[in-house]
């Protein structure tokens, strides 16, 4: 891990303060291993060290003359060096080799904030599943009653989704944590691979095995579009949420606060602002990953039209999502839940959504699956339209009874019979 040196917060990450602080380490650990080599004096070493400082305003003001980031920040730290140490920084070096190498911790400590989120995230998940695994509710297919299920059975599927996501962040981690010390083009003709490997292994990344005079961006495609997945599956939480907070099923909702508005003009309104923010800034996630995979075509052994897109989709995506992760995490804890509306959404669906029931109860009674289909679609859509329950319009259909008894009829329609498997589910998930 880098030494003399502590992660920061998210968006500190992405300050200026930050960034060159980063540069300044990978300077001074490149001179540390020439020093190792032989071809640095320890004296000189120890003068950089004790005297090597940035003004970020004095690098602002130099790159206004040099209209070079690197040449600015390296002229300013040789100010306050002084010579002759200062001659060794950023010898045989190139500006890449400081700035992927840089963006490589950075993204590194991104991605290792982004991991503690998912892990909170999971906690909660989990958490909300446990407590709703014989919470009844009906489950939807194309927005329309298909069978039932325990509300639960949600959360845990959210559950496996996020653990598969905080898999993908580590591989995304691992494959972006790699840093580059070989050059203009990365043949290493004026540096000993081994500055490489020392200042990489100081700053807990690997050597890239090979580049060009960058790090290859097929390695932050797929970062940031393991953002944009997870992105995807707070959308895919925060999506549900909006309709269940729907006046016509409002089965569960935000939580609205003491003192919250919801409309300037309509004072009943309780809107699910927080899951609307989080499918807005999925939005954008899925537009940034767009970029980096555009990024990854480049001329020759290099340009520069990567950079300019990543000093906007690197801090903006991994906040964004650190910022998602944190409210989706708070929107499940919260979450208000109305078991006995559930209750109530069953019972309007006429008993239809025990249809399948009845259809493989007449099947193992002897009827052809195409005859059993036909009777129980044909009683289903009679309950629709009269509003009679399923039970009713069976029992009154003279086929239904040749297979069927009142006790048989009630076994089918009793609602627990649906629910036999769900502990199965769960322990397959991994909760007893």
């Amino acid at each position: 891990m880098i030494e003399r040196y502590t992660r920061p917060q998210m968006g500190a990450i992405w300050s200026d303060e930050n960034k060159f602080s980063i540069w300044l380490e990978i300077e001074l650990l490149a001179v540390e291993a020439h020093v190792q080599l032989g071809v640095v004096p320890q004296s000189d070493y120890e003068e950089l060290r004790a005297k090597a400082r940035f003004s970020v305003e004095r690098i602002a003001e130099i790159e206004r003359t040099t209209k070079h980031d690197v040449i600015a920040f390296l002229t300013c730290v040789a100010e306050n060096v002084g010579s002759p140490a200062s001659r060794w920084l950023h010898m045989g070096m190139t500006s890449s080799d400081v700035l992927d190498t840089c963006l490589a911790v950075q993204l590194k400590q991104a991605g290792e904030l982004l991991l503690d989120d998912l892990e909170k995230l999971r906690t909660a998940l989990a958490q909300k599943a446990i407590e709703h695994r014989s919470t009844i509710c009906v489950g939807r297919t194309h927005g329309v009653h298909a069978e039932p299920m325990v509300f639960g059975l949600k959360f845990l599927l959210y559950h496996e989704e996020c653990k598969r996501n905080i898999e993908r962040m580590r591989r995304a981690i691992e494959t972006i944590a790699v840093g580059k010390l070989s050059g203009a083009i990365g043949t290493f003709e004026h540096l000993d691979p081994r500055v490489e490997e020392y200042v990489c292994a100081k700053l807990g990344l690997r050597p890239d095995p090979i580049t060009t005079q960058v790090i290859q961006r097929d390695r932050h495609a797929e970062f940031f579009t393991t953002l944009a997945i997870v992105a995807s599956s707070l959308e895919k939480i925060a999506l549900e949420v909006r309709h269940l907070q729907r006046t016509e099923v409002r089965e569960a909702e935000e939580r609205f606060t003491a003192g919250q508005k919801g409309s300037s003009a309509m004072p009943h309104k309780r809107n699910p602002i927080v899951s609307e923010r989080i499918c807005g800034l999925a939005r954008l996630l899925r537009s940034n990953a767009l970029a980096a995979l555009e990024n990854n075509a480049l001329w020759h052994e290099r340009d520069i039209s990567h950079s300019s897109v990543e000093r906007v989709i690197c801090p903006d995506s991994t906040i964004a999502l650190d910022y998602m992760l944190a409210l989706t995490t708070e929107l499940v804890e919260t979450l208000v839940v109305y078991p006995d509306r559930m209750l109530e959404t069953i019972e309007r669906s006429h008993g239809v959504i025990y249809s399948q029931a009845v259809l493989l109860e007449l099947v193992r009674k002897g009827m052809t699956r195409e005859d059993a289909y036909a009777v129980v679609q044909a009683a289903a859509m009679r309950s629709w339209e009269s509003g009679h329950h399923l039970r009713t319009t069976l029992a009154d259909d003279p086929t239904v009874r040749r297979y069927l008894d009142d006790r048989e009829l009630d076994e089918i329609f009793r609602g627990e019979r649906s629910l036999t498997n769900i502990p199965y589910l769960y322990k397959r998930c991994g909760f007893d």
